[in-house]
């Protein structure tokens, strides 16, 4: 092929190229404003009515509703549960995401696919399996009641629930990005006589810390908000098993509609910060990722 059919060639595939995903501006306007009537209707409208509804009998009905020495008790448990849940579902997240990246071993593609088994079943289901397990009538259950070690409508229940409905998304957010970036560089430190602990902490944790609190942030977000296995295994105990979720529920239930809705606007509040250092963290993890991908080709 000569040099004046190639330079005369690609930009002809390049128009072509552009002209394939380009649609008119009607058809452009039509999905933007499908989009965007959805995401108002579904997502802002109900927001701004959560808000409006917490506030709608003056701020001090709203400050008393959260001072409620049982929605103080549900902010805290809320709080404890997601200091348990998510160190662990962060320990658990890094060594599985490090074995899976980094190494080959039998059961791998079986350890990938049970820590995606949290997103296929029902959290309802989950809380079920839990009651099977360390109910009165389990399989655990006469034991721990013998040695005196309440499960089920305690406090380890919601946070066993908690560890298991939240547990993927640390791991989930790692793994991709400890395969793009390889372990060239963890290698290269062996060699030079860095231990496996300086190489995790010099090498591998600079690289992957924007992703892990990517995931750390997603784990939290889900652990403060989890309802349904919660719901199963909490017995709904005003005041010491009930998290803000349930709490709400309970308070919607007795028609005490202001509380409720006090309450839930301050779970609201956590979501949208989750949300903003989401999206600042989102924007990083695609940087490192695309960085990691220039080295890898570039390599």
């Amino acid at each position: 092929m000569s040099s004046a059919s190639v330079a005369y060639g690609v930009p002809a595939i390049q128009a072509r190229s552009t002209a394939a995903t380009a649609e008119p501006a009607v058809v452009r306007w039509v999905l933007i404003g499908a989009s965007l009537g959805f995401l108002g209707l579904f997502l802002v409208i109900p927001l701004v009515a959560v808000f409006y509804q917490a506030f709608a009998d003056g701020i001090a009905v709203y400050f008393r509703s959260l001072v409620d020495p049982d929605a103080l008790a549900a902010i805290r448990l809320t709080l404890i549960v997601a200091a348990v849940a998510v160190p662990l579902n962060t320990a658990f997240g890094v060594a599985a995401a490090w074995a899976i990246s980094k190494f080959n071993f039998v059961g791998k593609n079986l350890l990938v696919t049970l820590i995606d088994l949290p997103f296929s079943i029902s959290p309802v289901v989950a809380g079920l399996i839990f009651v099977l397990l360390f109910g009165r009538q389990g399989w655990l259950g006469p034991w721990l009641q013998a040695h005196n070690l309440p499960v089920i409508f305690a406090v380890p229940g919601i946070v066993i629930a908690t560890v298991f409905v939240t547990f993927p998304f640390v791991a989930r957010e790692l793994i991709p990005l400890m395969q793009a970036q390889g372990s060239e560089e963890e290698e290269a430190a062996r060699l030079l006589g860095a231990s496996g602990l300086q190489t995790f902490w010099h090498i591998t944790m600079p690289n992957i810390k924007w992703g892990l609190l990517y995931g750390i942030i997603l784990c939290n977000g889900r652990a403060m908000g989890e309802f349904g296995a919660v719901s199963v295994v909490s017995g709904h105990i005003r005041g010491h098993t009930n998290t803000m979720p349930l709490h709400v529920e309970i308070l919607y239930n007795e028609y005490t509609v202001s509380a409720a809705f006090a309450v839930a606007s301050l779970l609201a509040a956590l979501a949208l910060v989750t949300l903003v250092l989401k999206s600042i963290l989102q924007w990083k993890v695609a940087r490192q990722v695309a960085q990691a991908s220039k080295d890898v080709l570039g390599a």
